[in-house]
């Protein structure tokens, strides 16, 4: 039985090792937080954070986008971007337009959006650098890569 309890400890410990020192998901998700962290510090004096704030550029970047290409261009389920987009509606940050040749309503940046964009751009390149100095060189150029290497259908 003694025998038993120390191959699963063994065992256990093996897993728990592997996992703990190359699991990439983990890694990923650690390095994810901090650096959200990093954004979201810097653009808290602009009541908007690091998930607004990237929502709002992509909506910005699509001039007009429905509710399901904004999800797909944000890399989010549905439900999760809804939620997200409905704290930018309330906020006036963005606006529905009317429909327009039977497609959904286009969702735009608002005056609003835009005056906040261009408020917190200056915090959000001392972010940037912040972060590019915590990642290295190499580590920004190897994360951008990667990112922009990924194909569509895997996000």
């Amino acid at each position: 039985m003694k025998t038993d309890t120390a191959n699963h400890a063994h065992l256990e410990a093996g897993l728990i090792a592997e996992v703990t020192q190359h699991c990439l998901l983990t890694r990923t998700r650690i390095i994810s937080r901090v650096i959200t962290n990093i954004y979201d510090q810097a653009l808290r004096p602009f009541d908007v954070n690091s998930s607004q704030f990237s929502m709002l550029v992509v909506i910005a970047k699509m001039k007009g986008a429905s509710r399901a290409e904004l999800a797909r261009a944000n890399h989010l389920e549905r439900s999760t971007s809804t939620r997200n987009l409905q704290l930018l509606l309330d906020q006036g940050w963005v606006e529905e337009q009317p429909p327009s040749s039977g497609r959904s309503r286009p969702i735009v940046l608002s005056k609003t959006g835009r005056k906040l964009l261009e408020a917190a751009m200056p915090a959000w390149r001392d972010a940037q650098e912040t972060a590019k100095r915590l990642l290295g060189e190499q580590g920004a150029g190897a994360l951008l890569s990667i990112a922009n290497s990924l194909p569509a259908e895997t996000l």
